[in-house]
């Protein structure tokens, strides 16, 4: 059964708890398709399954690691091109991928574990955020993405819903 938001819980379990429905439906959406598959093209722009999740382990380890001073490993962002994050090089497989994620999630959950709401750190464009902002900030960009990978996985085999069924 999905994760449900508490009805009466705390603003920081709920927070968190919203963030990991839509990180566990997207890797639900991932699951059972091959390397092609995961790296297959379906928009004009080139967005593909891994891709995304590149990016939002990317993003994860960007919003909640650096902004609050914890160390991270090499991130795929580039100035010069704004969707590094988001192409997955012949030279990366897809176990290095789901890895990447894996270890961002746990190192961004580390940061929700030991941070207070409240507490302040630095964004990538210089500005002070809370971890509030950073976990409902997380909410909007993940729930976002999930809904880029409903659409591609649906294009790609027909599958649909937006939670793995009971």
């Amino acid at each position: 059964m999905p994760l449900r938001v508490p009805f009466t819980g705390d603003e920081k379990t709920s927070l968190t708890v919203a963030l990991d429905r839509h990180r566990d439906a997207i890797l639900w959406k991932l699951e059972g398709l091959d390397d092609a598959q995961l790296r297959r093209p379906v928009t004009p722009s080139g967005t593909h399954l891994l891709g995304l999740l590149k990016h939002l382990a990317a993003v994860e380890y960007g919003w909640f690691c650096e902004t609050f001073g914890r160390p991270t490993e090499p991130l795929p962002f580039d100035a010069d091109d704004p969707e590094a994050d988001l192409r997955v090089g012949p030279h990366e497989s897809t176990a290095d991928i789901f890895a990447f994620h894996a270890r961002a999630r746990a190192a961004a959950d580390a940061v929700i574990a030991d941070t207070a709401l409240e507490t302040r750190g630095t964004a990538w464009f210089g500005e002070k955020v809370t971890l509030r902002w950073v976990l409902v900030h997380m909410v909007e960009e993940t729930a976002r993405h999930a809904g880029h990978v409903d659409i591609v996985r649906e294009l790609l085999d027909g599958t649909v819903g937006d939670h793995r069924p009971d």
